[in-house]
C-alpha cells in the first residue's frame, strides 16, 4: 500500500524538501497500538495543553518497516522548560543539546523542541562550532520544517502527527524508505564534520535496515573518518555498543573497514588487522556468535564484547615483552595494561566492564593449564562462563589449546557449576554520613546515551 500511494502521490505534489508530503492515516501502517503508551501519553498531553507533538525519526521510520523501534522520541514547539514544567516526572538534560527526559519507570521518552539552523544563534548559549566545523552547543529552535532539514538521514525525517495519525515526510524521506538507501541531508561533508559521529550512525543504520549508502552520502567519509578522533571518548563508548550489540554486528564490522571507520575506533586492534588474517578471523566469529546470540534472545556483556576486539594487540604486546625475557604472565598483566590504557584515549571503557575484561583473559591461562587444585575454584569464578565461550571461540578459529574446550565442556555436564557473585562493594569506614537532599529537589541526572539526534 505505501509503495501504490508513493506512486500516486509524485503525481500530484512538488519534491521540495521543506514541504511535507503527508501520508495519511489509511496509507500508512502505522498502528497506536505499536507505539509506547508512555509516548502517546506525553504527547496527548503535549496536545491538550496548546502544544504540537509530533512521534519522530527513528521509530517512525522503523513502525514503517515493520519493525519495532527500541525508543520513541517526541518533537514539539514547546521548550525544554515549558515541556519540563508540565511533567513532574521529567529532567532537564544535555548541554550540546537541550533535552527533556519524561521518565516512566524504566522507559524514557526524550522530547525536544523543534530545532532551527544554527546560524540564527543569537551567541555561543544558543550555539558554537569548532574551528573543524564540529557543533559544540546547538539550542536554537525554530520550525518543524527547520526541524526536518536539522535531521541526519531523510529516513529519519518523518513525523508522525497525532492530531490526525497522518505521516510528514521531509526531503523524501519515505521514497528513501521505499527504495531502501540511506541518504544525508544537506551537504555531506558539511553534516559530518558538524557531528562526526553520523559517519558510524550511516554505517549503523545501512546494516540495521539493509539499506545502501546513497553515493555522495558514502563518498567523503573516508577521508573524514579521522574526525573521529575529535569525538569525546565516553560518547563514542555508547556509540560502539549501538554499533555491535544489536544483531548486524558481522555487516557492520565489514562495512566500518570498508569506509576507514574502524581504524579511528580501535586503532591497535586494525594494525594487528592489517598484518594478520587469524586476527581478523578470530573478530569475525566472535561477531557472528554475538549476532546468533542477539537473534536467540541471549545477552550479551560489553566486556566480552571488547575483549574480542583488544585481545588481538595485547597478544602482539605480550609477545614482544616475552621476547624481551619476561615471563608469560606478567608479559600479559604488563601487555594488557598497557593496550587498555591505549584504548582509553580512544573509547573510554567503564570501570566496571574493564575489571570483567581483564578477568575474562586472565582465566585463559588457567582453563588451559587445567591444574586440579584450581578446577573448582575456576570452574565457580563468576566469569567463568564467559572465559569458557572465549576459549571455545580461540578454538574455533584454529588455535590449538589442548583440548581444553572439550574438556571443560564434559566438566560442566559432569559437575553442577555454582558460579560465585561478585563481591559486594566495601562499605566506608569512619563517621561517613550521607548528605540528604530538601524534599523539593529534584535530580539533574545526565543522559547515558549520545545526544545525536535520530
Amino acid at each position: 500500500m505505501l509503495k501504490r500511494f508513493i506512486s500516486k502521490f509524485k503525481k500530484n505534489q512538488p519534491q521540495d524538501p521543506l514541504r511535507a508530503q503527508i501520508i495519511p492515516r489509511d496509507h500508512h501502517s502505522i498502528s497506536r497500538t505499536n507505539i509506547s503508551e508512555y509516548a502517546l501519553k506525553v504527547l496527548y498531553r503535549l496536545k491538550k495543553e496548546g502544544y504540537e507533538g509530533y512521534l519522530v525519526g527513528g521509530g517512525v521510520r522503523d513502525l514503517l518497516l515493520g519493525q519495532e523501534p527500541k525508543d520513541f522520541d517526541v518533537v514539539t514547539d514547546a521548550t525544554p522548560e515549558q515541556v519540563r514544567r508540565l511533567f513532574n516526572n521529567s529532567r532537564l538534560i544535555g548541554k550540546r543539546f537541550k533535552l527533556v527526559h519524561v521518565v516512566f519507570g524504566r522507559e524514557i521518552i526524550e522530547v525536544a523542541t523543534f530545532r532551527g539552523h544554527h546560524s540564527n544563534a543569537t551567541g555561543k548559549q544558543e550555539a558554537h562550532q569548532s574551528e573543524s566545523g564540529m557543533l559544540l552547543r546547538d539550542n536554537v529552535y525554530g520550525t518543524i520544517e527547520e526541524d526536518a532539514m536539522r535531521r541526519d538521514f531523510t529516513v529519519n525525517a518523518l513525523y508522525y502527527n497525532i492530531h490526525n495519525f497522518a505521516v510528514h515526510s521531509y526531503a523524501g524521506g519515505i521514497d528513501d524508505i521505499h527504495n531502501g538507501q540511506l541518504r544525508l541531508i544537506g551537504d555531506p561533508a558539511t553534516r559530518y564534520r558538524e557531528d562526526p559521529v553520523r559517519m558510524i550512525r550511516a554505517v549503523r543504520f545501512a546494516a540495521k535496515l539493509n539499506f545502501e549508502i546513497e553515493a555522495e552520502t558514502a563518498a567523503p567519509i573516508s577521508e573524514l573518518a579521522p574526525l573521529l578522533g575529535e569525538i569525546p571518548p565516553a560518547r563514542l563508548f555508547e556509540e560502539v555498543l549501538k554499533l555491535f550489540m544489536a544483531g548486524h554486528a558481522l555487516e557492520t564490522f565489514r562495512l566500518l573497514e570498508e569506509y576507514s571507520l574502524f581504524e579511528p575506533l580501535f586503532p591497535q586492534t586494525q594494525q594487528c588487522l592489517d598484518t594478520s588474517d587469524f586476527y581478523r578471523q578470530f573478530i569475525e566469529q566472535a561477531l557472528i556468535n554475538s549476532d546468533d546470540r542477539i537473534r536467540q534472545g541471549k545477552t550479551l556483556t560489553p566486556a566480552f564484547l571488547y575483549a574480542v576486539f583488544l585481545w588481538p594487540p595485547m597478544l602482539e604486546q605480550s609477545k614482544l615483552l616475552a621476547d624481551k625475557g619476561m615471563p608469560p604472565a606478567p608479559a600479559m598483566h604488563q601487555a594488557a595494561s598497557q593496550v587498555m590504557s591505549n584504548q582509553q584515549a580512544r573509547i573510554a571503557i567503564p570501570r566496571r566492564f574493564i575489571t570483567p575484561l581483564r578477568e575474562i583473559w586472565d582465566l585463559q591461562r588457567r582453563l588451559i593449564r587445567r591444574q586440579a587444585k584450581f578446577v573448582e575454584s575456576t570452574a565457580s569464578h563468576p566469569r567463568f562462563r564467559a572465559a569458557y565461550d572465549f576459549l571455545l571461540l580461540r578454538e574455533a578459529v584454529g588455535e590449538s589449546l589442548n583440548g581444553s574446550g572439550n574438556w571443560w565442556t564434559k566438566y560442566q555436564e559432569e559437575n553442577e557449576i555454582v558460579p560465585q557473585h561478585d563481591p559486594a562493594p566495601k562499605k566506608r569506614k569512619g563517621n561517613y554520613r550521607p548528605r540528604h537532599r530538601d524534599r523539593g529537589s529534584k535530580s539533574n541526572g545526565r543522559s547515558k546515551g549520545p545526544r545525536t539526534r535520530s
